[in-house]
């Protein structure tokens, strides 16, 4: 006798295998495979002072004093991710403490009308370049780090982060 009915597995143990290899893949995507650089510096980690053009052209110096705290904001004027957190960076940024140091680093060449389509509230300076960026582990963005005095790195936000992280990173 020939049947045409196909045998189909119990909704269960699809969803089953389905978990499991969605949990190796979060697991993998997890795991830096051997040879590839860190996300992003760690806590104590430090970046060093560096040169950068303003938008305006001009060289600014961006430093570390003792008794400050800096705020450094990288990102990519073609990255998504990036345009969610420029409002909540905005709005942090309006509302810092006195003192706080706050800048952001442009790590691409915006296209034109960039900042006329996305207003920012911050200073922004365009990034020394890619040799910076890979010597000091930026390798993703958007970025948030605050920073002591002295470049130490005193806490990271990675991607994209609610009110609430953007408030404790830019607390003094």
């Amino acid at each position: 006798m020939i049947s045409n009915a196909r045998w189909h597995p119990p909704r269960s143990l699809v969803l089953g295998l389905a978990s499991l290899l969605l949990a190796v893949g979060a697991a993998e995507a997890e795991t830096p495979t051997p040879g590839t650089p860190p996300q992003s510096p760690a806590l104590g980690d430090t970046l060093p002072s560096f040169e950068a053009e303003g938008l305006d052209g001009a060289t600014k110096h961006i430093g570390y004093p003792k008794g400050s705290t800096t705020i450094l904001l990288f990102f990519l004027s073609g990255c998504p991710v990036c345009h969610k957190m420029i409002p909540e960076w905005n709005r942090a940024y309006e509302r810092r403490v006195e003192g706080l140091q706050v800048i952001g680093v442009l790590m691409d060449r915006e296209p034109p009308g960039f900042f006329m389509a996305m207003p920012i509230s911050f200073p922004v300076v365009r990034s020394p370049g890619i040799d910076f960026l890979r010597a000091h582990k930026v390798n993703r963005a958007p970025l948030t780090l605050r920073l002591a005095a002295g470049g130490i790195v005193k806490d990271v936000g990675l991607g994209q982060l609610d009110a609430i992280r953007v408030g404790e990173i830019f607390r003094r």
